[in-house]
């Protein structure tokens, strides 16, 4: 299925670290920056939409709506939603369904977090319903350990190395070291990273990324909107894939079914991460080839190989070979993260899959400084959430 372009018109970002302050705060710096970014006043927004965060109490559950009460109540229309990490790409795709409704010429989509200090842990109090809540409780499985598994997994089945791994560190910390918005803005060797000290074998810290704040938005607008606005060649939004994973069996009753988004592989199934890029490709009607760069979710420097394989820039256990030629690097065939990656800026949950698209915008309107990638013309975005909550973003110039 094809569906129709919106225009990117702004991109703001608060930046990301840790500087306790309420969630709703960076979210309106970040809109109040994306409005000015598309020379646009808020009084002429007739929709936001609010990726939601977990963790701030119940205005983070109504984030929308406390978005607009914070930006000035004006009439606009309201929504808010939620999808753990893929949150914030939820948020672009609702935002452009109405777009392409005809229920708004223009929308803003704003997300924001105020992240706790060490691990993520589920909100709520007791769920024993809720499968994360029980890897935690009966695991003791915080999202490191599953990243370790994960890594460990890439090591035994593809033979990667944590030398490996450790590229990958290095190479995005260098580009966040470019980038003002970034949390670490510190260049890091090898050697540093295998000195860090170690937090789920084989993964070490510096390959982990860190619980951060942060906010993102984007103003998005129909084509015709754009064009009176005179803007006749805007970045464009061109397919956004929120699907589920695809197994030979719907009837999930298999014991080693996954409890959270890097869900397990059975005979016959196409990964999670497979399913969403895979979608996207098909919407927006490229492929791997067109890429120009992209912008993937590097929770941990292993997940990052993974992407690379999933998204199609090599085959099945090539990542690591790939990485190794300089590919994946800034002047690189195929850059990834050239923002510095979750890497550099750490999660703020509902806000980094709307930073991506930041990101992308400003590579592709040729704007990104010294991080920008020559000639860009397409880019893709992807990331995962929990319970089969995926996304990934095309966007073209």
């Amino acid at each position: 299925m094809t569906g129709g372009e919106v225009a990117v018109l702004g991109a703001g970002l608060h930046p990301w670290g840790k500087q306790g302050r309420p969630f709703w705060e960076y979210g309106v710096a970040a809109a109040r920056a994306a409005l000015a970014d598309a020379g646009l006043g808020w009084r002429e927004i007739g929709s936001i939409v609010g990726a939601d965060t977990v963790r701030g109490g119940y205005p983070g559950y109504v984030a929308g709506a406390t978005f607009a009460k914070a930006l000035g109540w004006q009439g606009a229309r309201v929504t808010s939603v939620y999808a753990a990490c893929a949150s914030g790409a939820q948020a672009i795709d609702t935002a452009r369904a109405q777009i392409l409704a005809g229920l708004a010429d223009v929308v803003l989509v704003v997300g924001a977090d105020a992240a706790p200090k060490g691990f993520f842990r589920p909100a709520g109090g007791d769920r024993p319903d809720d499968p994360d809540w029980l890897r935690f409780r009966i695991l003791g499985a915080t999202n490191p350990a599953y990243f370790g598994l994960y890594a460990r997994r890439r090591m035994a089945v593809h033979g990667d190395t944590p030398d490996d791994f450790g590229r990958v560190k290095v190479k995005n910390a260098a580009m966040g070291a470019l980038n003002p918005y970034a949390r670490y803005r510190k260049r890091v060797t090898a050697r540093e990273v295998a000195a860090s000290p170690v937090v789920a074998d084989p993964l070490r810290l510096l390959d982990i990324c860190a619980t951060s704040d942060g906010g993102a938005a984007l103003v998005l607008a129909g084509m015709e909107f754009a064009r009176r606005r005179g803007v006749t060649d805007p970045v464009r939004i061109r397919a956004v894939s929120t699907v589920t994973p695809r197994y030979p069996s719907t009837v999930l009753d298999l014991p080693d079914i996954a409890t959270d988004s890097a869900a397990a592989v059975v005979p016959g199934a196409v990964t999670f991460r497979e399913s969403v890029a895979r979608a996207a490709y098909e919407e927006a009607g490229l492929g791997p080839e067109d890429l120009s760069l992209a912008e993937v979710y590097d929770l941990s420097t292993a997940l990052e190989l993974q992407w690379y394989e999933d998204l199609g820039l090599c085959g099945p256990g090539e990542a690591a070979k790939l990485l190794r030629t300089g590919a994946t690097a800034a002047g690189g065939r195929i850059p990834v993260n050239v923002s510095g990656g979750l890497a550099s800026f750490g999660e703020a949950v509902p806000a980094q899959a709307i930073a991506q698209v930041c990101e992308l915008t400003w590579q592709l309107r040729g704007t990104a400084g010294a991080r920008q990638v020559a000639g860009a013309r397409v880019g893709m975005s992807a990331n995962q959430g929990l319970f089969g909550h995926g996304s990934a973003v095309m966007l073209v110039r």
